[in-house]
């Protein structure tokens, strides 16, 4: 069964209270901005789908009505329903990468909605596996998803009427590894979790470059962005400078020369 998230947070641009949920019906908790008009009307909800427990994210906008979809890795349906719940069009499906648990409802989101769905082309072969991957993996037979409309690249901007995210490369779980950020949030894929790392023995996966993304790329944002990872909670990038035994072990190394 699909699991409700909302997001707690405790960054100064975003106040609001945290929860989990069994169920749909439980009212959204919004993200609410201190000042800036724009953030104030922006909707966090996330959900935890599938097999492997991975958090899918819809961001959208109350005024306007559009959102963006953010790694629907399997039971479609529920995510649509959550989408239904906040009252916002699924505009865009941005992956941060083409794993398989983060790509199994893309198609019947896209087919769904309509949304062009957005990867970065480094994981254009691992999107084109996916069928094969899932009998491998699962030992189920299912169709791939659809080729990506369009390719994000670092730097590019995901825009929807009164919402923006901006596309971070970082490279290392995976080639094409993206992360989004917008207003102090940061939805890492699984570049980054709390306590830990992206896995990177997997086909496309560099240690080294998991490392200088996450030290290069996230640890230049300010230490109370939110970080809404792939799985498991959320965290800060504060606290995993401070904390996460990976983090720390490259920074040391780092100032050892």
């Amino acid at each position: 069964m699909a699991r409700d998230l909302h997001v707690a947070s405790i960054n100064t641009h975003y106040r609001c209270e945290g929860i989990l949920a069994d169920s749909l019906a439980t009212p959204y908790i919004p993200v609410v901005a201190d000042n800036d008009p724009s953030v104030n009307e922006t909707i966090i909800r996330g959900i935890v789908v599938g097999a492997f427990q991975e958090n899918c994210w819809v961001i959208g906008n109350r005024r306007t009505g559009e959102a963006i979809c953010v790694d629907p890795g399997d039971q479609p349906e529920e995510i649509l329903a959550m989408a239904k719940d906040m009252g916002v069009a699924i505009k865009y499906i941005a992956n941060s990468h083409a794993h398989i648990d983060h790509v199994l409802g893309v198609g019947a989101v896209r087919e769904a909605t309509g949304a062009k769905f957005l990867l970065h082309e480094g994981d254009l072969e691992l999107v084109r596996n996916t069928a094969s991957s899932a009998r491998g993996w699962m030992g189920v037979d299912i169709a791939n998803p659809p080729d990506p409309d369009a390719f994000l690249a670092d730097g590019n901007e995901i825009d929807v009427e009164g919402l923006k995210l901006q596309v971070l490369h970082t490279p290392g779980h995976t080639r094409g590894s993206v992360c989004f950020y917008a207003n102090g949030v940061l939805f890492a894929g699984d570049t980054l979790f709390a306590g830990s790392i992206g896995r990177t023995d997997l086909p496309g996966g560099d240690y080294d470059e998991e490392m200088a993304s996450i030290v290069e790329r996230l640890l230049v944002l300010p230490d109370d962005t939110i970080v809404l990872p792939g799985h498991m909670d959320q965290t800060t990038i504060g606290h995993e400078r401070q904390r996460n035994p990976y983090v720390r072990m490259e920074l040391a190394k780092r100032a050892e020369g």
